[in-house]
């Protein structure tokens, strides 16, 4: 199970501090929450904020963009240093084409799915997909809490995936803490997104370490 602590929910006096806490904590990725305030009201960080981190920094970086017609700056991103980047189905008319843009640009692509959004919007795009992300809440604002509907729609996506043949890894964001962790990865999902539950529960090592044995539980039952 991957742990992708979402640094929306860290410091923001001190990114970069974050940052390197993370990599000595033992964390391989940080998830990098893209706001515009209108396909989400909030507004966070765009590609410079993202370049500067880069120099510091060599977690894979898992950009989730939550804008409205991510095509417009895809290379924007790629050149400021993103290893992921996650577009909304929700937020382009043109889906298939903004996912074989980012694989042109040379880095991994995924799409995501408001909790209200049935896993038949990927069906066309399965191949062209290294990552689906199923929002557990409503996004827009860190905090919230996990919408339990994520376990089954988690569990019916590793059914398609594996119909599919796809390799595709499923992550699950949104309220995601210890507690869930175990019933996620039994359903079948490869990486977690944690915020507050995370942040604000240091040492990171410390945190880490009680995700990780949370997933071990059930994960004999899961896999």
């Amino acid at each position: 199970m991957i742990l992708s602590p979402s640094l929306l929910a860290g410091d923001f006096g001190r990114l970069a501090g974050e940052l390197e806490a993370l990599e000595a904590a033992g964390i391989s990725w940080v998830h990098l929450d893209v706001m515009d305030g209108h396909f989400v009201p909030n507004l966070t960080f765009g590609p410079p904020v993202i370049k500067q981190l880069r120099r510091s920094s060599k977690l894979f970086f898992d950009v989730h963009l939550m804008i409205e017609n991510p095509e417009r700056c895809l290379g924007d991103f790629a050149e400021a240093g993103a290893d992921l980047l996650t577009v909304h189905v929700e937020a382009t008319a043109h889906l298939s084409r903004a996912l074989l843009e980012i694989r042109r640009l040379g880095i991994k692509a995924g799409a995501a799915l408001n909790p209200a959004t049935p896993l038949s919007a990927l069906e066309h795009v399965l191949p062209d997909l290294d990552l689906v992300l199923l929002m557990s809440v409503n996004p827009g604002f860190g905090g919230q809490s996990f919408l339990p509907l994520a376990y089954d729609k988690t569990r019916a996506l590793k059914e398609r995936l594996i119909r599919a043949s796809s390799t595709a890894l499923i992550q699950v964001d949104g309220g995601v803490d210890p507690e869930q962790t175990a019933l996620l990865v039994l359903a079948g999902a490869d990486a977690l997104v944690s915020g507050t539950a995370f942040f604000q529960f240091p040492p990171y090592a410390e945190r880490l370490k009680t995700f990780m044995a949370a997933a071990e539980e059930n994960k004999q039952g899961g896999f």
